[in-house]
C-alpha cells in the first residue's frame, strides 16, 4: 500500500483550468449551438421552398418532370423525402461532389429504361429519340421471332421412316394404313405380296407372252429375207 502510494504522489497532477480558458470552452460550445440552429432554420426554409415547387408541379397539368439544380447530398435527401409524401418519382443524375442533380417525374409519365439511362449518360432525350429507340426494338422484335419460327420448324422436322408417314399425304392416312398392314408380315423377307403387284400374272402366262410378242416382231424380219420367186416365161 506504501508503494502505490508513493507512486501516487510522484506522478504530476493534472493541470488545472483558468477561468480564461472556461469562458473560451464555453463560447466554442455556443458557437457550435448557434450554427446547428441556423443549419436547421437552413434546411426548414429549404424545405418549405421544396414542398412549394414540387406543389405547383403537381398543379401544373402540362408539366411531367421537374428538374432541381446541383446541390450537396443533404439537400438532396430533403427532395427525395418531400418527393415521397408527394407521391412522385425523384432520381439523381450526374457525379457526387461535382454536379449532382434530381429530376422528379409524374407517376403517371414515369421515365422508361432508355430515358434514364440516357440521363445516366448525360444525354439528350426527347420524344424523336424515344420513337427511333421503339422502332429499332420493334424490328429486333419482329427479327428475333422469325428466327424462332424458323428454328422451332427446323427443330419440329422428322425424317420419314417408314411406308406409312411416307405416302400418307400422297394416299390418305387410312389407305397408307391399309397398305402397311399388308406389308408389314412380309417386311423382313424383302418382297412385296402377288397381291400389290400390278401384273397379276402367273410366270408361265408371263413367258408366253413374251415368246408371243417376240414370234409378232419376228415375222416381217422372216418375210424381208424370203427370196422373190422368178418369172420363168413359158
Amino acid at each position: 500500500m506504501d508503494l502505490l502510494g508513493s507512486i501516487l504522489n510522484s506522478m504530476d497532477k493534472p493541470p488545472s483550468v483558468s477561468d480564461k480558458q472556461k469562458a473560451l470552452m464555453k463560447k466554442q460550445r455556443e458557437e457550435i449551438e448557434k450554427r446547428q440552429i441556423v443549419e436547421a432554420e437552413k434546411l426548414k426554409v429549404f424545405r418549405e421552398k421544396v414542398e412549394e415547387k414540387i406543389n405547383k408541379f403537381l398543379q401544373n397539368g402540362a408539366a411531367r418532370e421537374c428538374k432541381f439544380q446541383p446541390m450537396e447530398q443533404v439537400y438532396r435527401s430533403i427532395i427525395h423525402d418531400v418527393a415521397e409524401v408527394a407521391n412522385v418519382l425523384a432520381y439523381s443524375f450526374g457525379m457526387e461532389g461535382v454536379d449532382r442533380y434530381i429530376i422528379i417525374f409524374k407517376r403517371e409519365y414515369a421515365p422508361t429504361e432508355d430515358h434514364l439511362n440516357a440521363l445516366r449518360r448525360g444525354e439528350e432525350w426527347n420524344e424523336e429519340i424515344a420513337k427511333r429507340l421503339n422502332e429499332e426494338r420493334e424490328r429486333q422484335a419482329k427479327e428475333d421471332e422469325e428466327a424462332n419460327k424458323s428454328r422451332k420448324r427446323k427443330q419440329e422436322f422428322v425424317p420419314i421412316t417408314n411406308y406409312k408417314d411416307k405416302y400418307k399425304h400422297l394416299i390418305g392416312e387410312e389407305a397408307a394404313l391399309q397398305a402397311a398392314r399388308k406389308t408389314e408380315t412380309n417386311r423382313s423377307y424383302g418382297f412385296v405380296p402377288s397381291e400389290n403387284k400390278k401384273d397379276q400374272r402367273s410366270i408361265e402366262e408371263t413367258l408366253a407372252d413374251i415368246r408371243a410378242k417376240k414370234k409378232k416382231t419376228e415375222e416381217p424380219a422372216n418375210q424381208a429375207l424370203e427370196p422373190e420367186e422368178e418369172n420363168v416365161p413359158e
